[in-house]
């Protein structure tokens, strides 16, 4: 890639959503412990996060040249939703639902929070091949997703937080639904796979966990990229309603819902530093979004990335974990190459 494409790539502008109280769901959790519960909440908090680790089998990204502390280094964080229950038996080899990476920089306190769909058509190093990146979960869970996201992206990530939807629907209970605007009149199954279960008509009102679930994965009316967006606008109103001070006293019950659907390799220790994103009164967020096209390769369905728009999203997240970019050239790692998907029955939907 030539200077001048660098330097149109970096000068694209994007909305930004400033001052945003930004602590993904299973961090509110750290946001309880500075309130007049804390100390009860922050011991529950450490026992909770100690429950929930998980080693990734990695003790850094093979993209660092050394450990990072969040502390005083700028992270990265791959959010991985997935829905498994004993009804699907599919616990711990799920495709991932949903995928978002944050990234943190710590001295000016802002977040880009990078939403890849789930049907993105990229090289899984797990299997050697090209496939949608959510089978990579299914095929080696968090650390098959982490290798994916970073081939895809060339950023290390350094962290992993696997959520499964119990704890989505959980949590929105516990704080007596959120307040979301619905784009159009829908029709959803709810968690148990009940048909037309859940019925959505257009406009702002409040929705309960299981509708609030419905909302996120839908993508009957739109695709992927649409898909996405909701999924931001519904974690943004999660954690309006949840650093609201009348929510305080949820706070356990918001816990219990993440203790018991959660797990990361981060310990409480690291998790803690995040807490400074929170309090500092001057968080700068930023949403994000891959730009791509439908595509059929040999009678199966996958989202194309844009080349470009991969490019210029590679180079903007690298700049904020305060990566050096010039050195990237801008190979093409999902450009489509029939037959390379070589999974066979459900594994290629």
């Amino acid at each position: 890639m030539d200077n001048e494409n660098k330097t149109r790539i970096r000068k694209r502008k994007r909305k930004k959503h400033k001052r945003l109280l930004f602590i993904l769901v299973p961090f509110l959790i750290l946001v309880g412990a500075t309130t007049a519960y804390g100390a009860y909440l922050y011991n529950k908090a450490d026992q909770v996060v100690a429950d929930s680790y998980q080693d990734d089998g990695r003790e850094k990204s093979d993209l660092r040249e050394s450990d990072v502390d969040p502390g005083v280094d700028n992270v990265s964080v791959l959010f991985i939703g997935v829905d498994e229950s004993d009804k699907r038996e599919n616990e711990g080899s799920s495709r991932s639902d949903a995928l978002m990476l944050a990234t943190l920089n710590k001295d000016d306190k802002s977040v880009k929070l990078l939403s890849i769909p789930r049907d993105s058509y990229v090289y899984v190093p797990e299997v050697g091949y090209n496939t949608k990146i959510n089978h990579a979960h299914a095929y080696g869970g968090p650390k098959a997703s982490i290798e994916a996201v970073e081939g895809l992206l060339d950023i290390p990530v350094d962290y992993y937080v696997k959520m499964d939807f119990e704890a989505f629907i959980d949590v929105v209970d516990a704080l007596n639904g959120i307040n979301v605007d619905v784009p159009y009149e829908m029709s959803e199954q709810n968690s148990k796979d009940q048909a037309n279960a859940i019925h959505l008509s257009p406009g702002e009102q409040t929705l309960n966990g299981e509708e609030a679930l419905a909302l996120a994965r839908t993508r009957k009316q739109d695709n992927d990229l649409e898909r996405g967006k909701r999924q931001q606008e519904i974690i943004k109103a999660i954690i309006r309603k949840a650093t609201n001070f009348g929510s305080v006293t949820k706070y356990d019950d918001i816990m219990e819902a993440v203790g018991d659907n959660m797990t990361t390799n981060m310990r409480f220790s690291e998790m803690k530093s995040f807490i400074s994103y929170g309090t500092s009164g001057n968080l700068d967020v930023e949403t994000l979004g891959l730009e791509g096209y439908d595509s059929m390769i040999e009678g199966v369905y996958y989202y194309q990335l844009d080349d470009t728009d991969v490019a210029n999203k590679q180079i903007e997240l690298r700049e904020h974990l305060g990566l050096d970019s010039s050195e990237y050239t801008g190979d093409e790692v999902n450009t489509p190459t029939p037959g390379e998907d070589n999974s066979t029955g459900t594994n290629r939907n």
